[in-house]
């Protein structure tokens, strides 16, 4: 036993150049630790910013320069860079850079709802007291986002179960703690961040013991050991199999927010600072479809027969809570949560297809659902009342005449969620419908009428909104949209440009998931 260890370790190889963008965003993130300990408050907070960028920037250089081409399995098998993983790692380094600008905005002289010192506040002035006293001195908020972001990145990668389970947590406790940030302004991130832990510390044990059946099943935790002892079959453990599968996509359904495992997402969405609800709604949701896909198409793509009619109902029964409830909903944030869920449904709905368009149309979908999601909650954080967030619909009432150009491109996203033509959301929901109408029989036709029917219910929801803001009169109110800095118009802008080009001209962007949309074995 002693002898085989050496062998052991030898035989483990590391490929760092395809996981350099991972490894970059993991090592900015433990120097913006060292940031928070060392550095002055007073500067930490530009400090921290320019870093996370400087990051981020790094590593979607990286990737484009070195990894992108160069699909590698890696550290014994358990990580995966291929295709769908580095399009995935893009996608989630793009959202996080604009998911860190809006952490970085000041609005003339009160803070998007998080996290650092107002404007020009000095050591020991006024304005840095009542700063601390409302939560803003939180410039942990930077190397939180990093480390959340390197666990997504490794998520999408991951090839057996224990990477799985070990991304899977070192993308949420960051999270967890992002939710809270803002909980000496608001009881409800208090509130939310409880939730969202020991509900995520829930799906966590269906994960592990989900985990512990397909090794009991199987002999391995490996995505291709699990899925060659399907294929052999006849096992004496096959009554092990299905529900160990369940037990883990119940595990990995969570973090999209699937029903009946959404129960978290409306109440986390609106206790959450608004720029953490962008980066979280665009940024977990890619990562766990990614983390979905691979291991659905390559670890259990053999026993789909069956576990498929779950994750069918699932899928219908996600697109209708998502779309009912949001029809009552009468805060914005809690009306973009339950939008989120119905998201999912649709997003699932493509996963079904069990093709190669499927996978193309999922990663379509999340490019543009994602770039729409970010700049829509920077607008959120942009409508205040009285120093405070306007989140209530009655106070976006009259909005598009006060100003029209905000109203306007929160009109433009919603309408991408609706999925209207000549819009993102409208070439996305047919990259994803397609693939079930073509390859996924008749469960695949019905589930793409259930969608289409829920499309419509939540366009109902989201012109009900445009009309509040176009067409409600209003006595006059103390409800503004405050004047953003570059970093808030640079993500606002960035959102509603993809919002527009990927409606009208996707072909770009549709080509590169399409020959992204590879597994390696």
């Amino acid at each position: 036993m002693t002898a085989a260890v050496p062998s052991l370790f030898s035989a483990v190889s590391v490929d760092y150049r395809a996981l350099a963008p991972v490894l970059i965003v993991f090592v900015g993130a433990m120097v913006g630790v060292l940031v928070g300990a060392f550095v002055p408050r007073a500067r930490r907070h530009v400090i921290q910013l320019v870093l996370a960028l400087v990051t981020l920037v790094a590593a979607l250089l990286t990737l484009v320069l070195a990894t992108v081409g160069h699909s590698a399995k890696t550290v014994g098998g358990s990580v995966v860079v291929d295709g769908p993983a580095m399009y995935l790692e893009g996608l989630l380094l793009v959202i996080a850079i604009l998911a860190v600008l809006t952490f970085g905005e000041r609005w003339g002289g009160y803070e998007a709802d998080a996290f650092t010192p107002m404007g020009a506040a000095t050591p020991g002035s006024p304005q840095e007291a009542a700063a601390t006293r409302a939560g803003f001195t939180t410039s942990e908020v930077f190397p939180l986002a990093l480390l959340a972001t390197a666990g997504m990145m490794l998520f999408t990668s991951a090839n057996d179960l224990i990477t799985l389970f070990i991304s899977l947590e070192v993308l949420s406790l960051p999270l967890y703690i992002l939710t809270g940030l803002a909980r000496r302004r608001r009881l409800l991130s208090q509130e939310a961040s409880l939730k969202y832990f020991l509900l995520g510390a829930f799906s966590s044990a269906f994960l592990l013991f989900g985990s512990a059946l397909l090794y009991g099943y199987a002999g391995t935790v490996d995505y291709k050991g699990i899925a060659a002892a399907i294929v052999a079959g006849g096992s004496a453990y096959e009554p092990l199999l299905l529900p160990g599968i369940l037990l883990v996509l119940v595990g990995l359904l969570f973090k999209i927010g699937a029903a009946p495992f959404q129960m978290w997402t409306p109440d986390v969405y609106q206790g959450a600072p608004t720029p953490v609800t962008g980066f979280m709604a665009a940024g977990t949701k890619a990562a766990a479809f990614g983390a979905i896909l691979r291991f659905g198409y390559v670890g259990i793509e053999a026993a789909r027969w069956d576990w498929r009619w779950p994750v069918i109902v699932i899928a219908a029964l996600t697109m209708v809570v998502g779309a009912v409830l949001s029809v009552t909903q009468t805060d914005m944030k809690r009306l973009l949560a339950y939008s989120s869920i119905a998201h999912a449904g649709f997003l699932l709905v493509g996963v079904l297809g069990f093709s190669k368009a499927g996978i193309s149309g999922v990663l379509f979908y999340l490019t543009a659902y994602a770039l729409s999601t970010v700049a829509a909650f920077a607008i959120v954080g942009m409508v205040r009342e009285n120093g405070a967030e306007a989140s209530h619909l009655s106070q976006w009432a009259g909005l598009g005449k006060k100003h029209p150009v905000v109203a306007g491109t929160f009109a433009l996203l919603l309408l991408a969620f609706a999925g209207i033509p000549l819009t993102s959301g409208f070439t996305a929901k047919f990259a994803a419908f397609a693939p079930a109408v073509t390859s996924g029989g008749r469960a695949g036709i019905a589930l793409v009428v259930l969608a289409v029917l829920c499309s419509a219910v939540t366009a109902f929801v989201y012109i009900r909104v445009i009309v509040l803001m176009y067409f409600t009169e209003v006595a006059p109110s103390e409800v503004e949209a405050l004047m953003p800095s570059a970093l808030t118009t640079v993500v606002v802008t960035f959102g509603a440009a993809a919002t527009v080009i990927l409606g009208v001209y996707p072909g770009p962007v549709l080509d590169l998931a399409a020959n992204a949309a590879q597994f390696l074995r």
